[in-house]
């Protein structure tokens, strides 16, 4: 008796009105690709970083101070007016600090936290209801969270009534508000990546660690913290740089503190100068730029 098989075809089959596109993108490859990528490429070049080239080139006119029009003739300005005036110099300041901040906040929250959640909790089931409730803040709406936020520390607020029994008051809405509601908001940014690193982290060597006699402070110090670096920069590029561009928060529980992205705002929907607003948008650019180098320079964005 004889069997035959029939081997499956190594191309496209005939028979749709579809099967000629088909056939040229199986002999194609890199057509193939080239379709492939082409939406994310033209999301990419074309309206990111094409907004970004536009913005750039508007951040060099000027807006008619009697019609309103632009000017679209290149000067220098809007960058006069930004350098010479010694308010931009302390927003600017003042926004670098509070997004330092943050960062360092949610550094010291999130390490101890993913630490328990990834080497303490044995439970499979209690670390991932750890890592649920770190994710639980991202659930909601920010303008949920920012008015929660201003309940806590509003004047007669909840961290006053929780004081009041000791005789203090809370600090009330400006920076101190300000910084901890940001530090709350981009907590689980911080949180996620060194939960990520400590779980890739063998338990070997914390055992080796201590079969060596070095005691639980000193293995933190001398194993953990080192293999954890790239997760704390992966976490502290989001904080940063989250932090550096928000502007709601600052309307909300930032009582008079102003923030640079605040100055992009008003002058986009108050004053009505896209020209000065494009010019301000450059600093936070700048700013992640270097702070990107700077942390590249370490060598921990090559380990994530």
């Amino acid at each position: 008796m004889t069997i035959r098989t029939t081997l499956p075809a190594t191309g496209p089959q005939d028979g749709g009105p579809s099967s000629g596109v088909a056939d040229l993108l199986y002999r194609r490859p890199r057509l193939r690709l080239a379709a492939l990528l082409s939406a994310p490429l033209f999301w990419l070049v074309v309206l990111y970083l094409g907004s970004l080239a536009i913005m750039f080139v508007a951040a060099f006119w000027t807006t008619d101070s009697f019609t309103g029009s632009l000017v679209k003739e290149p000067t220098l300005a809007n960058f006069q007016t930004l350098v010479s005036s010694s308010v931009y110099w302390v927003v600017a300041l003042r926004t670098v600090l509070i997004a330092l901040a943050v960062t360092v906040i949610d550094m010291l929250l999130a390490v101890p936290l993913a630490f328990f959640a990834a080497k303490v909790v044995r439970s499979r089931t209690a670390r991932y209801a750890i890592v649920v409730a770190v994710t639980m803040p991202l659930w909601a709406g920010y303008l949920v969270k920012g008015y929660a936020m201003q309940t806590m520390f509003i004047n007669n607020g909840v961290i006053d009534w929780m004081l009041a029994p000791f005789g203090l008051d809370g600090p009330g809405l400006g920076l101190v508000a300000l910084v901890f509601s940001l530090a709350y908001l981009w907590l689980p940014y911080m949180v996620l990546p060194v939960y990520a690193g400590l779980e890739r982290l063998p338990n070997s060597l914390l055992e080796a660690s201590a079969d060596l006699g070095a005691s639980a402070g000193h293995t933190f110090r001398s194993v953990v913290m080192p293999l954890l670096v790239p997760s704390l920069v992966a976490g502290s590029i989001f904080t940063f740089s989250l932090t550096l561009g928000d502007y709601i928060m600052v309307k909300i529980v930032g009582g008079p503190t102003q923030m640079w992205a605040n100055i992009i705002y008003d002058n986009v929907g108050v004053a009505n100068n896209l020209p000065l607003a494009a010019a301000a948008a450059l600093f936070p650019v700048t700013v992640i730029i270097l702070y990107l180098l700077a942390v590249r320079r370490t060598g921990a964005l090559e380990n994530l």
